[in-house]
């Protein structure tokens, strides 16, 4: 079987019946790469990386932790790195790889993400020979200091993968699969166009790559959008809200750490609470669909099905299939 024949089984296995643009995501699924290399015990340490430029192929720092003499490969081709650019904080290496000879795929934005918005994970998870195409969506995104935002989505990755591309359904690429909370399977990018930075960097030829990530952090000096995420998985609501209000009083003008207070208010049955929160997050963001709706389900539970049906003809136009799920919702009761 050929590589487009791969190809268009995995895209309609994996993706869902969103609208995609079928000829760039196949772009985009060439665009991705293997990184590998021999450890000092001599085992072999694998990741995935992505073209973006003229013979050059992003991965995450991370991946270069273990080996000194990495390499590129593409189906049965191996191409050798020739100098890196490195951002270990950011988790971004930029890899200048030797007569690479392939077309780079396009870098998109963070910053133009919305929630509930499809995407595509392509990445050599657990090893595969060829990358594997995951749907997801986007589930939230988090500002950072340094620009750009943080992709919480659904696509899903496994070891292997990091340093893959996350997709729109244009093939641009979004972010770079990096990190997820060990054991609960909450999935992390890095903005896509970090990259741009990281290509203003001194090149150096030495490997391995050394240095703390930012989602390496010690505890208590992790961003909160990461404090939140064992807590929020162990449904331990109390934690959650401890940690949320500390999140809305230091960033105030943040409508997922509004949103977040809201959600931990109503696990525990605030509901006033959980509904001022939702509302303070829709004023930082109108378009926050996840607020939106939550305060629906709260006032449906509340018995308040006037407000709960003009929230849901709100919710139409931000996010019919959530806007649907609330009506089936208000329709139960």
């Amino acid at each position: 079987m050929n590589k487009i024949c791969i190809f268009s089984l995995l895209i309609f296995i994996n993706l869902p019946s969103y609208a995609f643009n079928q000829a760039k995501l196949m772009d985009a699924w060439v665009s991705v790469v293997m990184i590998r290399g021999y450890t000092d015990n001599g085992s072999l340490a694998y990741g995935s990386g992505v073209i973006v430029g003229e013979n050059e192929v992003v991965t995450n720092c991370h991946v270069l932790r273990n080996t000194k003499k990495p390499w590129v490969s593409q189906g049965e081709y191996a191409f050798s790195i020739t100098s890196v650019k490195a951002d270990p904080w950011k988790d971004l290496c930029l890899l200048t790889v030797f007569n690479l000879n392939r077309t780079p795929v396009p870098i998109g934005n963070s910053m133009d993400l919305y929630k509930g918005q499809e995407l595509a994970g392509i990445g050599h998870s657990n090893g595969a020979p060829v990358p594997l195409t995951t749907g997801g969506y986007v589930i939230s995104a988090y500002d950072m200091n340094e620009g750009g935002r943080i992709i919480l989505s659904s696509a899903k990755f496994r070891l292997g993968a990091s340093g893959s591309g996350l997709f729109d359904m244009d093939g641009k690429l979004v972010g770079i699969n990096t990190f997820k909370t060990t054991g609960y399977g909450s999935y992390y990018s890095v903005p896509a166009e970090w990259i741009h930075e990281v290509r203003k960097l001194p090149a150096s030829n030495e490997f391995p790559i050394q240095g703390k990530a930012l989602w390496e952090e010690d505890e208590d000096k992790k961003p909160y959008f990461l404090k939140i995420a064992i807590p929020k998985v162990k449904e331990n609501w109390q934690e959650l809200v401890t940690i949320t209000k500390l999140w809305v009083e230091q960033e105030q003008n943040n409508t997922e750490a509004w949103f977040e207070h809201g959600y931990a208010n109503e696990m525990l049955k605030n509901y006033s609470l959980a509904l001022d929160a939702y509302k303070k997050s829709l004023s930082k963001d109108v378009n926050n669909s996840d607020a939106l709706f939550r305060s629906g389900v709260v006032e449906n539970l509340q018995g308040h099905k006037a407000e709960a049906k003009t929230i849901h003809n709100e919710l139409e136009r931000l996010n019919p299939a959530r806007a649907d799920e609330l009506y089936e919702l208000i329709s139960m009761q």
